[in-house]
């Protein structure tokens, strides 16, 4: 019996590969396989890990040690515990961001989970996974979260719990685009917040944030300011592509 279901799957997919074929999140050229990109876009793709910044995940040149922290985050250390990101902010990582925001494309956050779920190895497991919230009129507007639907694909990858409005946006702030890291900190002053609910839930809890891009961490900062005041023990953040400059 399993193996006559296994083979009308088989049949289906091949079915929907003639008729749909898998595409190339980057450039939209027919690829081998789901989340897969074409050998160009891959090729200009820049995956982080180690040696990086033990606090916001900036790569490092060479091997400093396994806490070693950046130039950045000792002088003004971020109100979250760890930033990890699956790659470098570039045109290909920018083109499939632009795709799950502005052009009805959902199903791209399955693509970027796929790629994020290897930062989730070694988080607590009664870690909480929350998206950076976006507010109800942008919402209105795009018609979702692109953070939240990030957030359930790793919730199904990984199997630790997910709550999607675990955070507030009380503030509808500007795009902040084209602002410099100190204006962007006081435009998302005061944006978020926590219920009573959701703050009896954090409380000596870790909190793994979810977003799409971290750019110079003024939104961050924010929700995990908000994190830590409502009690959670520690606020990770796991973004699929991160700004990489020596001013980040």
């Amino acid at each position: 019996m399993q193996s006559a279901v296994t083979a009308a799957r088989g049949a289906v997919r091949q079915i929907l590969d003639f008729g749909l074929p898998p595409r190339c999140p980057g450039c939209g050229t027919v690829a081998e396989d789901v989340h897969r990109f074409c050998l160009h876009c891959w090729q200009q793709l820049h995956f982080l890990g180690e040696p990086c910044c033990a606090r916001c995940g900036l790569p490092f040149d060479y091997d400093p040690g396994a806490d070693a922290e950046c130039a950045a985050c000792l002088a003004e250390p971020p109100a979250f515990d760890r930033l990890r990101a699956a790659v470098a902010y570039g045109e290909i990582a920018r083109r499939v961001v632009l795709k799950l925001k502005y052009s009805g494309r959902p199903g791209v956050a399955e693509t970027l989970a796929h790629f994020m779920r290897r930062h989730v190895d070694g988080e607590d497991g009664d870690a909480i996974l929350a998206p950076v919230p976006l507010h109800r009129w942008r919402i209105w507007k795009r018609g979702y979260n692109q953070a939240a639907l990030i957030a359930s694909a790793l919730g199904r990858r990984t199997g630790l719990g997910t709550d999607l409005a675990l955070i507030e946006r009380v503030k509808a702030t500007p795009r902040l685009k084209g602002k410099g890291r100190r204006e962007r900190a006081l435009v998302v002053r005061g944006a978020f917040r926590l219920g009573e609910k959701a703050k009896t839930r954090v409380k000596g809890r870790s909190v793994l944030l979810i977003d799409d891009v971290y750019t110079t961490g003024a939104t961050a900062n924010a929700c995990a300011k908000a994190l830590k005041r409502a009690g959670a023990a520690r606020v990770n953040i796991l973004c699929w592509a991160r700004v990489v400059r020596s001013d980040d």
